[in-house]
């Protein structure tokens, strides 16, 4: 089992092909086949790349990802291949293209492995919304891997991949992260091409890395970003070597107060974030609490805006244009209402008639219009903090991965995501890495935000964490 590229690579220099890397990893697939990680596993499309690889290396022209297996969450465009993003109404749909960021790791010799489990529509913080069922948890199955990437999740914490992609939309990398005790990143909004990234809410989704190491987000990073023309939120800032050691000798860091006076916030997750701090300053660094009076706004705020989007995005899954049709249906109406209620699942039909009514007449200025405020109002006061300080850290979730099937109510499933989707309401890059391991033997992570386009300095700060 590998779990970072350097393993691999070790591997490939002492004489090993790239199609022996990929058996090993599809042994391992099918031996933890109960994780219920993967939703299709593509063996021939696989090996086939890998033996095309294993060609470019003897030739001397292999690409910087030779030998790096990659699983991908269901939600993201592969040509010949399908995608469902894990909802009844897209099964059987074959992608016609392959989309940016994806593209862009082929291009440089990365292998695709198959497609994984993720909640319905990205919509989840648990994997529990899946039309293909429940994720479980590899470090405790009775657990989830968190959500909506929990397969990505799941399959780089289990070593069934040596890296995987996700989405990010309110925390849907950096939560499965914390639970899992792997590194997952959320770029700056724009920063990575959402091209072939199925929409859940455009002006939040970003791709993003799962993997074992901070070496590897790096670099899938820097291979992914970049400007897209078939993007026009894409970024043309330039993208630089990632992690390339600089940081200033003295830090100033800001520790968002709220966050440690969550209700409900595990004690062991705010002793061992506190420990940091400590360290941080022991080392001469400038650590101090800062206030964001906006914390209990930023879950109702993400809920507004996100199922709005939502409603308008998924409006065209309607048994006629794409996706599952009723066989009971008559006329054009019925069509419309029997396979949306019959090909959505629970979750999602519940975030399509929230959204529905946010953006209907009578509505659309008290919940919308007022939502859109207070995500400026949010976005001023975090651009603010980092004016002043060089990064944010806060905890990544509230407590470690929870038991399938322990949070029954939607508002406390939503409350998951409590310091997770600031980030997305703001744009700001944000990344998981893991501190510590709980009492229970369940790992979480460490969430630090950086200012917009600056994922080297994050990562370089993550690193110098690591190392404390």
């Amino acid at each position: 089992m590998y779990r970072t590229l350097s393993e691999v690579k070790a591997q490939l220099s002492a004489g090993k092909s790239v199609v022996a890397v990929v058996e090993t990893y599809l042994r391992e697939i099918e031996k933890q086949s109960d994780l219920n990680a993967f939703v299709e596993v593509f063996s021939d499309s696989a090996l086939q790349q890998a033996q095309f690889v294993d060609q470019k290396i003897k030739d001397g022209r292999a690409g910087k990802l030779a030998g790096m297996v990659v699983g991908i969450k269901d939600n993201l465009c592969y040509k010949g291949h399908q995608v469902s993003a894990s909802s009844k109404i897209l099964s059987g749909f074959e992608s016609l293209f392959t989309g940016t960021a994806l593209q862009r790791l082929i291009d440089e010799d990365a292998i695709i492995i198959g497609r994984l489990n993720c909640d319905e529509f990205a919509m989840g913080s648990s994997n529990e919304t899946s039309f293909y069922g429940p994720v479980k948890n590899p470090l405790n199955p009775i657990t989830v891997p968190g959500g909506s990437s929990g397969g990505s999740a799941a399959a780089v914490a289990a070593g069934l991949c040596t890296a995987a992609l996700g989405s990010d939309t309110g925390g849907s990398i950096r939560q499965p992260a914390s639970f899992t005790g792997t590194y997952g990143v959320k770029p700056t909004y724009g920063r990575i091409s959402r091209y072939g990234l199925i929409a859940y809410a455009s002006s939040f989704d970003q791709i993003g890395p799962f993997t074992n190491s901070l070496e590897d987000a790096a670099l899938l990073l820097e291979v992914m970003s970049g400007k897209d023309e078939m993007d026009s939120t894409s970024s043309s800032k330039p993208v630089t070597q990632l992690l390339d050691g600089n940081l200033p000798a003295k830090l100033k860091v800001a520790v968002l107060k709220e966050s440690f006076e969550t209700k409900g916030i595990d004690q062991e997750v705010i002793s061992q974030t506190e420990a940091v701090i400590e360290q941080l300053k022991n080392n001469g660094h400038e650590v101090e609490m800062v206030s964001f009076p906006y914390l209990d706004y930023v879950v109702p705020t993400y809920y507004v805006l996100t199922t709005a989007e939502a409603s308008s995005n998924l409006s065209r899954f309607d048994g006629v244009h794409f996706g599952y049709r009723s066989a009971d249906a008559k006329g054009v109406e019925e069509t419309y209402k029997k396979s949306r209620t019959e090909g959505f699942g629970k979750e999602v039909k519940r975030r399509i008639m929230a959204g529905t009514f946010v953006l209907s007449h009578g509505y659309y200025d008290a919940y919308y219009t007022k939502a859109q405020k207070v995500r400026r109002v949010l976005q001023d006061r975090t651009n603010e903090i980092l004016s002043n300080y060089d990064f944010i850290i806060l905890p990544t979730t509230p407590s470690t991965a929870f038991e399938a099937g322990g949070v029954k109510d939607p508002i406390q499933m939503y409350l998951q995501d409590i310091f997770t989707v600031h980030a997305n309401l703001t744009g700001h890059p944000a990344i998981s890495i893991p501190i510590g391991k709980h009492s229970n033997g369940l790992p979480f992570g460490l969430q630090i935000m950086a200012k917009p386009f600056d994922e080297n300095g994050m990562l370089n700060f993550a690193s110098y964490i690591e190392k404390l």
